[in-house]
């Protein structure tokens, strides 16, 4: 089966990309990996509020929309969890 949506991770990652932890997801659900990927530099420039030394942004797939409710807003990590 295939996904039902694609959404935007952001990465809180140490220096060089190394040791990535997932620090939000972005509410805009996109129907193809293409249109998510098209998305990624745009949310990358958006994405300045994380203490991290390098921050990336990758497509994930989404949930069944029924198990997706509760991701309409980012879901921040907390910052004890942020760190590595």
């Amino acid at each position: 089966m295939e996904p039902a949506y694609f959404l935007i991770a952001i990465l809180g990652c140490a220096d060089g990309g190394s040791a990535c932890t997932p620090v939000a997801t972005l509410p805009t659900r996109y129907v193809s990996p293409a249109q998510c990927s098209a998305q990624t530099s745009a949310a990358l420039e958006r994405a300045t509020d994380f203490d991290f030394p390098t921050v990336m942004a990758e497509c994930r797939a989404g949930e069944a929309p029924a198990a997706a409710a509760s991701t309409d807003r980012p879901q921040p990590v907390p910052a004890a969890a942020r760190r590595g």
